[in-house]
């Protein structure tokens, strides 16, 4: 559904929504839902990306500690690779706002597509940079991922994960191509695949 709005006039119980982890070839993929509150705003939200790990960080906890309401959630790498990531992410980012213990009035989701939810919804196209609801959603979502990402390290040393993520860079390649896949690795991303059927 696409709405036209003003996103400095939106209503307060609006929910921004994004996710992080698309693209790796492992881990889930982390989801997050926040309504922030109008009377007690936070300085300095913009998209995850664009900010250093340090000022993730802070803010990380600054919106736990003053949103109205927020949520995180995740797909595992199990149903990435049975449902696909699109689906994969629009189930994790479903169960962030059904999460919420408060119910929003609007969803406010990045990206170009919405998940099937209750309430009304809009995608918002790098709605991370423009709704400081969405901001924060890509900072919670982004902290707890990369959080997790090293405590994969430590559990599958060899693989580098701490420093990339999971994503395909020359390094995890490499790694892959020495120690093979792990469970954590997504089977159906086309590296692991090839790796698996021994192409």
């Amino acid at each position: 559904m696409q709405l036209g709005l003003d996103f400095a006039l939106v209503e307060e119980l609006v929910a921004g929504v994004d996710e992080v982890g698309r693209g790796p070839l492992c881990g889930p993929v982390v989801t997050a839902a926040v309504i922030l509150d109008p009377a007690r705003p936070i300085r300095g939200l913009n998209d995850s990306k664009k900010l250093s790990e340090a000022r993730r960080e802070a803010l990380f906890e600054e919106i736990c500690e003053k949103a109205l309401a927020w949520c995180i959630a995740r797909a595992e790498v199990a149903e990435i690779d049975c449902l696909n990531i699109l689906h994969a992410t629009m189930l994790a980012m479903q169960r962030a706002v059904e999460g919420l213990a408060v119910t929003p009035r609007l969803a406010l989701i990045d990206g170009n597509r919405c998940p099937k939810l209750k309430m009304p919804s809009a995608a918002v196209i790098q709605g991370d940079s423009k709704v400081p609801a969405i901001a924060a959603a890509s900072i919670l979502a982004k902290v707890s991922r990369d959080r997790e990402m090293h405590q994969l390290d430590r559990l599958y040393p060899g693989y580098g994960i701490a420093g990339h993520k999971g994503y395909p860079t020359p390094e995890h390649l490499a790694a892959l191509l020495r120690l093979g896949p792990a469970d954590i690795h997504r089977r159906s991303f086309a590296p692991v695949r090839r790796l698996l059927e021994g192409t």
